[in-house]
């Protein structure tokens, strides 16, 4: 039986945000077409379980124009809206919204405060469009990406002095920051 993953959305008036969070997927396939069907399949987790999602969103999308980012943590996709307009919900039909469907918070904007101006930062992530991505069925899915988070290294700061310090044996702890901090007020 498969699992459900964790979805978060939201929305501008020309695109909705879907971001389906399971860390370490394998072999993830998205499929969308334009009646606004969005399906997910992945595999994940020490016993590699099966998560499956399909989602009947709000209206029609253009599959050409959407893009998808797969990462290590989440999959993000950048669903294009077929008519610009705000969606007053992520998905169709009267009933209540699935438990495991959420806003995104930190991409949510209101819709009297979109400027149209794309003002979320994607950190450079690279994306694929959909539209470009026909598998053997020609329904967009593709194949685990390699794509991977890398942080940048920590870096070591020392202070002038810090060298003495260390070679005096001194206990630089206090030391360092009231240094740190003369240096500061002096160089203004």
């Amino acid at each position: 039986m498969s699992r459900v993953p964790e979805v978060k959305w939201a929305q501008r008036q020309d695109k909705v945000f879907i971001t389906v969070q399971l860390p370490d997927a394998k072999n993830a396939k998205v499929n969308l077409e334009p009646e606004g069907v969005f399906s997910f399949s992945a595999s994940a987790g020490a016993e590699n379980h099966l998560y499956e999602l399909k989602l009947e969103l709000f209206d029609k999308v253009n599959v050409e124009e959407s893009k998808i980012n797969v990462g290590v943590r989440s999959i993000f996709c950048i669903v294009e809206k077929a008519e610009k307009g705000w969606w007053k919900k992520l998905l169709r039909g009267d009933g209540k919204t699935p438990h495991y469907v959420k806003v995104d918070w930190d991409k949510w904007v209101d819709e009297d405060e979109d400027n149209g101006a794309g003002d979320l930062d994607l950190g450079g992530m690279d994306f694929s469009n959909f539209g470009g991505m026909g598998g053997d069925d020609g329904m967009g899915g593709f194949e685990d990406s390699d794509d991977e988070e890398v942080s940048k290294p920590q870096q070591e700061v020392r202070k002038a002095g810090d060298t003495n310090q260390e070679e005096e044996g001194e206990d630089k702890s206090d030391a360092g920051i009231t240094e740190g901090k003369t240096e500061a007020a002096q160089s203004t």
